[in-house]
């Protein structure tokens, strides 16, 4: 076996490369065991929704500030240390938290190596080639929960996820085809649309709601346009995320372009809580929530 080791390999890379496995806690419980979950650090909002689902809190995690702003709920407990910007988190203040596991978004924010100097990590895709979010998310619950051995809590969610479900369809049941507009307005002249590949498409899809939005999307499942572009879209229902915008929002709908726009005149738009995006399970229950109150019972 000793001539398929590098010698060029040192100790350090290779304990890197072993705290970057998921398979070194996945081996069985007693390795689960070593994670402290009082000491578990989430860089980006998917995985504190994640642990969160688990019924973990957070010792500590990215831009607490910014969270009340796009996510909302669910609400953060009392606690939770700040550890600066999703993007670029103040890693010598991580070094000093001596974190038993640092989750993160693949992809986004400090790369997989640096985080390995601190702590083992895990990093999580919020969509892939399928284009289904709301499933990446529940395989992304399982293997945490697995990872942490706490496979009985993220089975116990998924099945309170699809019973909440299965009792908010009905509520939608005599829409008929009337589809749904879902955006936030992004500046006076730009609107992010959410269409297909999201995690709410897949959500509408459960309950049987048209999203009006066809057109193109990226790998997240949205779609930045120009505020002209929404004029195309008739007989439905226009639903926006506040994003604590409310000035600009005010100088948009002073406009005549919005003011023109068919469900303006038909007074079918309407502002509703910040719902994260890009979020996976507990996002898609919010979601759900916030669709029946605003156009469950509208035919």
């Amino acid at each position: 076996m000793s001539e398929l080791i590098n010698p060029l390999i040192s100790r350090r890379q290779l304990l890197a490369a072993l705290a970057l496995s998921p398979l070194l806690f996945k081996m069985d419980n007693t390795h689960a065991a070593v994670i402290d979950p009082q000491r578990i650090v989430a860089l980006e909002w998917l995985p504190v929704e994640l642990i969160l689902a688990l019924g973990v809190t957070p010792y500590a995690m990215a831009d607490i500030a910014n969270y009340q702003t796009w996510v909302g709920e669910p609400k953060l407990p009392d606690g939770i240390i700040d550890v600066g910007l999703r993007t670029e988190p103040n890693l010598e203040l991580l070094t000093q938290l001596k974190p038993s596991l640092i989750l993160y978004s693949a992809g986004y924010g400090p790369s997989p190596e640096k985080m390995a100097r601190i702590a083992p990590g895990l990093g999580f895709n919020f969509n892939d080639a399928s284009g289904k979010p709301l499933s990446v998310a529940r395989q992304s619950l399982t293997e945490l929960g697995e990872m942490l051995g706490m496979q009985q809590a993220a089975s116990d969610h998924l099945l309170k996820f699809d019973q909440f479900i299965e009792r908010m369809k009905p509520r939608f049941a005599g829409r008929g085809d009337k589809p749904v507009l879902l955006m936030t307005l992004l500046d006076p002249r730009h609107a992010l649309i959410i269409g297909k590949s999201s995690l709410f498409q897949q959500v509408m899809d459960l309950l049987g709601v048209k999203n009006a939005w066809s057109g193109e999307t990226n790998f997240w499942g949205s779609a930045v346009v120009g505020l002209e572009r929404l004029a195309a879209v008739k007989d439905a229902d226009v639903i926006c995320f506040d994003h604590n915008n409310d000035a600009e929002m005010a100088r948009v709908a002073a406009t005549p372009l919005w003011k023109a726009m068919p469900f303006v005149r038909q007074n079918r738009f309407q502002r509703v809580p910040a719902v994260w995006l890009y979020g996976a399970t507990l996002s898609a229950m919010n979601f759900t929530t916030m669709l029946a109150k605003a156009i469950g019972s509208r035919a």
